[in-house]
């Protein structure tokens, strides 16, 4: 097995991947996005299908009210040889902490759910427990079935992630049963989290995460001759790290230095791992990683996933470099000139397109939308060949947000839709979406000013604080259809619009609306005070009013540049 390149570009983060008879499959996490999990497969490693989004209804996942980035941390995706299982969390309620400090309780629930087959019908959940995060349930040799998960600590002068514990699932009843146990403490690198358990050649090998989730990230690895421990770390521990100098990072980030020099210079944040075999004696290793923009320490692609090939030796796996082969380096790609088209400036490199035409009773898997189903707040049997979206509430609201979206996979990439909406006033509006999380996004949006006019206008939200920056030079629309787009590489996001009358040809060229703006607050590393969803792009109708206005997309395009 050779990896070209170990990313999988715009994959979601925590990947949980395993095999059945020649597929593989990796679940991965989706946050405050729902439907939540998304599953892909492949039969080589490199070809990978979004095939499955199991959790797709209210009665598996609620998030209405869950804080950003909170949601679905973690899958795991298991088959016992008869069914699929999928294991998640719902976190709703977490406070992060970049410095360590004591960060208070965390209201995350377990859940199992299972299907015959990876399309479907996946169950009813049932409840595990709410110990801590990052469940993942084990079948072992003899049939039994054990659930493994980090227990949270609340306590002030307490380790929060006080080890990994173990307690047998009963498949049949559905229900965990027997003792709780604590089976490892982790390693002086901390934040141990994550755990995956596995069997070979009669040693039980438990994968855990360490080091944060942030670029001092780690995979660990420990084995015993039972499920219950003792565990005895790895010869290389860490087995995999992005930094090449523990001791000399945490230094650097305790007196408020670079820790650039103590890193590796290729994938970062490499940690949260979890493997599968390809033959007995070679396996591969998933784990989570990020792409910073060049120079800085800002991932707006969020935490991705990567593959690293594993060979066994003496009864331990071993990845071919303790930190990840380095990855593709990006460089600065100018921006089209005004009036030059999104497909001209697209067919430069040999990035991909997407595009959704809304003609379908369904839209794509790829489209998500904000902690639970539209339901009838977005329509395709309103005008054929639309999605219509009545609008639902603003932005920041943690509820009912009528916003269609998909992940960017790339730093550089176009979007592009067309809008046709009638506001009636200034509490509402509808247009093209540019979000990372309900405190930190942008909006292209037509409304309606004080004077009667629909107008095009910008929306920026900068860390929950709200900026219009046209102020009142919002623009005057012409009636009917307006195309809107955006264009963004490592160093600018880029607005753009023009009028797109009934006959679809587009009416002139392309007019810059604002001024660029940082692609790098649309990342894990600006939120605060962290984040882990990446920055997606998508539509949206706003309607703070309650009158429910509608509006009507004709597509929505992405590609990468």
């Amino acid at each position: 097995m050779h990896i070209e390149n170990p990313v999988l570009p715009g994959f979601h983060p925590d990947p949980s991947i395993c095999r059945v008879e020649d597929e593989f499959f990796i679940a991965t996490s989706t946050f405050e996005w729902f439907p939540g999990v998304m599953i892909y497969s492949s039969r080589d490693l490199a070809q990978w299908t979004l095939r499955a989004v199991p959790l797709n209804r209210v009665e598996q996942l609620d998030m209405a009210g869950n804080p950003p980035s909170g949601g679905v941390w973690a899958p795991c995706l298991s088959h016992d040889g008869e069914a699929f299982y999928v294991v998640y969390t719902n976190v709703r309620s977490w406070v992060g902490s970049r410095d360590g400090t004591n960060s208070g309780f965390k209201d995350s629930h377990n859940f199992v759910v299972t299907a015959p087959t990876i399309e479907g019908p996946w169950s009813d959940p049932v409840f595990l427990n709410s110990s801590g995060f990052d469940p993942s349930l084990f079948h072992d040799d003899d049939g039994r079935s054990w659930l493994v998960n980090m227990r949270w600590d609340y306590r002030v002068g307490h380790n929060n992630f006080s080890g990994i514990v173990v307690q047998e699932y009963d498949r049949r009843a559905g229900t965990l049963t027997g003792p709780i146990e604590l089976i490892f403490s982790g390693t002086s690198i901390g934040f141990t989290e994550a755990p995956h358990l596995y069997t070979r050649n009669g040693w039980y090998y438990l994968v855990t995460a360490e080091g944060g989730t942030e670029y001092g990230h780690a995979v660990t690895v420990a084995r015993s001759r039972s499920v219950h421990g003792p565990y005895v770390l790895h010869p290389r521990t860490p087995l995999l790290t992005s930094v090449v100098d523990r001791e000399g990072y945490h230094r650097a980030i305790s007196h408020g230095e670079d820790p650039a020099p103590f890193l590796h210079a290729g994938l970062q944040k490499a940690g949260h791992g979890s493997m599968a075999p390809v033959s007995d004696d070679e396996w591969v290793l998933a784990h989570l990683c990020g792409r910073p923009l060049p120079g800085t320490f800002n991932c707006p692609l969020g935490r991705e996933t990567a593959l690293q090939r594993v060979v066994w030796r003496d009864d331990w796996p071993w990845t071919e470099h303790a930190t990840p082969a380095e990855s593709v380096s990006f460089t600065g790609v100018p921006w089209p000139e005004p009036g030059e088209s999104s497909w001209s400036h697209a067919a430069r490199g040999d990035g991909g397109v997407w595009i959704e035409h809304f003609h379908g009773a369904s839209w794509a898997l790829e489209l998500q939308s904000i902690r639970e189903p539209l339901g009838d707040r977005a329509r395709l049997d309103i005008r054929p060949g639309y999605l219509t979206l009545y609008g639902g509430e603003s932005p920041t609201s943690r509820f009912r947000q009528s916003v269609l979206a998909r992940r960017v996979q790339a730093f550089r990439w176009t979007a592009e839709t067309v809008v046709e909406v009638e506001p009636e006033d200034f509490q509402q509006c509808a247009g093209l979406l540019v979000r990372y999380d309900d405190t930190t996004q942008l909006l292209l949006r037509i409304s309606r000013s004080d004077a009667g006019e629909r107008t095009l206008g910008i929306l920026e939200y900068d860390r929950g604080v709200l900026r219009m920056p046209l102020g009142d030079g919002e623009i005057p629309t012409a009636p009917g259809p307006v195309e809107l787009g955006v264009d963004a590489n490592e160093t600018g996001i880029q607005f753009r619009w023009r009028n797109a009358p009934d006959t679809g040809e587009a009416d002139g060229v392309w007019n810059r609306i604002g001024e660029a703006f940082d692609p790098g607050k649309l990342s894990d590393d600006y939120a605060e005070p962290l984040g882990f969803t990446g920055t997606f792009v998508g539509v949206g109708a706003f309607d703070v009013s309650g009158r429910s206005m509608p509006a009507h997309f004709r597509y929505l395009l992405y590609r990468e540049w």
